[in-house]
């Protein structure tokens, strides 16, 4: 399992994080777990690298409405 950190625009309340980690867990295939923080503006997600790949959850995520990109290291 690889993990990664996105920075999340266009969250506007507190039902976002419920609306991003729902479609990552339940819809994509090779997400094993998403912690989406309203407060942060970012969601954390363990995916299976075999079965999906990292732009293909950053699109999911834009797909609801929201932009996501990868966070940059700091």
């Amino acid at each position: 399992m690889k993990k990664i950190t996105l920075k999340i625009q266009g969250m506007h309340c507190v039902s976002c994080p419920i609306m991003i980690d729902g479609k990552l867990e339940d819809e994509v295939d090779g997400v094993q777990s998403a912690q989406t923080n309203y407060v942060q503006q970012e969601c954390k997600v363990e995916y299976d690298e075999a079965v999906i790949k990292a732009e293909d959850i950053v699109k999911a995520i834009n797909e609801l409405g929201y932009k996501a990109e990868k966070k940059r290291k700091q």
